[in-house]
């Protein structure tokens, strides 16, 4: 008995250095690696990376993360077989990361770079890329947030729509996904902008915030870029003509089902089919069963497009004060602001835009609109030359308000802020006037001051 007490004792002992020595040898290996791939030294950490990744694939998240790294660098610099090869080995390493790192390695957003490196590099068919996309979003489209993939599995439905292995259902099924996850996804970031605004008036942004807020703007812009992209692809695949008659099909089977009558009024007054007495039916049979923010915004398109911009105006302001969430509130106000400026009513316009920062303060758009009302006004609300230009510096100010709180603005702000700047008095003007460093006032429905610059 002493005898296999021993000997077990004996086996534990060296399991446990084994395992010791290999951990130690892990450790050192990862720090070599990293170092290396820290640099873009990628050939001289691929070995102990791999050793690491065989060995200890538990060990840190660096294998994961400075792996792809380093398989993408083997991807860029090889072609053919070679290039196959480690394409292969970067979608074994995505599924090791889902399998071993699964707090770090979202199934969503992990299958979803799978899909899209195989479209990057054409592998396999279409419908495998789309399959993998679809898999990615049904099983977690939480983490599916990145906007190029989003595209590209609308993009390949488009493609197997126009190969007929897709149908037309199919398309608006998807076209109606997607765009619902990037209005989810604006939500969500935008609300997350809007509280790092608030910390960066208030002085109290620290580093990460701002890092966290670069992120963010990033992905607001990149779901504006898709989101266009998206509209264009699906063109007159999905217009009126086609659209009408699909959802005029399911209607009687529908009437009472109110997840698609809100399906189907989305989809379009998105594609502007206001005009068909289906839309009409649509929102009236939805607005009866369920009244909401949607149902009179949708009442106040329908008002808008008879010419009743009264009536719509009264049932805009009603859907903006049912929203709770200023994402949505900010759309609605913006839309009033949009209407009244069209009817030369620039107040107004002006205090909807407001309204809509008031509900989301990195609704950027609202402060070019401003601006473009105090640029157009420039002739009429001052009494000189010079308070006339002088306008355009307020103007620009507000332009660049739009780059400051929305990143996906702040190349369109800067080129409209520093169009209105050289409308604006110049040096020679300054100093002729001699209001330097002086405040003046821009009457009319601007009433607003602004200081000329000190020479």
């Amino acid at each position: 008995m002493k005898t296999k007490l021993t000997l077990l004792l004996i086996v534990f002992l060296s399991l446990f250095t084994a395992n010791a020595q290999q951990n130690e040898a892990c450790m050192e290996k990862l720090s070599i690696f990293s170092e290396a791939a820290k640099v873009k030294n990628y050939d001289a950490a691929f070995e102990p990376w791999m050793f690491v990744r065989k060995t200890c694939p538990t060990l840190n998240n660096a294998i994961y993360a400075y792996g792809e790294r380093i398989l993408k660098d083997k991807i860029k610099k090889t072609t053919g077989g070679e290039k196959i090869k480690w394409t292969n080995d970067l979608i074994a390493l995505y599924k090791e990361g889902m399998k071993y790192m699964p707090s770090k390695y979202k199934v969503g957003k992990t299958e979803a770079k799978i899909g899209q490196l195989m479209f990057n590099e054409k592998m396999g068919t279409a419908n495998a890329q789309f399959e993998v996309f679809d898999n990615a979003f049904k099983k977690d489209a939480k983490s599916f947030q990145n906007p190029k993939s989003i595209y590209t599995y609308f993009k390949l439905m488009v493609n197997m729509y126009d190969g007929k292995t897709k149908t037309f259902q199919e398309l608006v099924d998807l076209y109606t996904t997607v765009t619902d996850k990037i209005e989810l996804e604006n939500k969500n970031f935008s609300s997350k902008v809007d509280a790092l605004l608030l910390k960066e008036e208030a002085g109290t942004i620290s580093k990460k915030d701002k890092k966290r807020l670069k992120s963010y703007n990033s992905y607001l812009a990149g779901y504006d870029k898709i989101v266009k992209g998206i509209d264009k692809d699906l063109g007159d695949r999905a217009n009126c003509d086609k659209l009408v008659p699909l959802f005029e099909k399911n209607f009687e089977a529908n009437k009472n089902n109110v997840a698609w009558l809100r399906k189907a009024a989305s989809r379009l007054a998105g594609k502007d089919c206001a005009d068909s007495p289906l839309f009409k039916k649509l929102v009236e049979t939805f607005h009866s069963i369920e009244p909401s923010a949607k149902t009179a915004y949708y009442l106040g398109i329908l008002n808008a497009k008879k010419g009743n911009t009264a009536v719509a105006e009264k049932y805009y302001n009603e859907s903006a004060r049912l929203h709770t969430e200023g994402f949505e509130k900010s759309k609605v106000y913006y839309k009033l602001a949009v209407m009244n400026k069209k009817r030369g009513r620039k107040a107004a316009a002006r205090t909807y835009a407001k309204k809509a920062l008031a509900a989301q303060p990195s609704f950027g758009k609202a402060y070019l609109l401003i601006a473009g009302m105090y640029a157009s006004s420039a002739n009429s609300c001052g009494t000189t030359t010079f308070e006339k230009r002088a306008t355009f510096w307020l103007a620009a100010n507000v332009a660049e308000k739009a780059g400051r709180v929305n990143g996906a603005l702040k190349r369109s702000a800067a080129k409209t802020a520093a169009n209105y700047r050289a409308k604006a008095p110049s040096k020679e003007d300054i100093f002729s006037s001699g209001k330097a460093g002086q405040t003046i006032k821009i009457g009319c429905w601007i009433n607003k001051s602004v200081k000329v610059l000190t020479l």
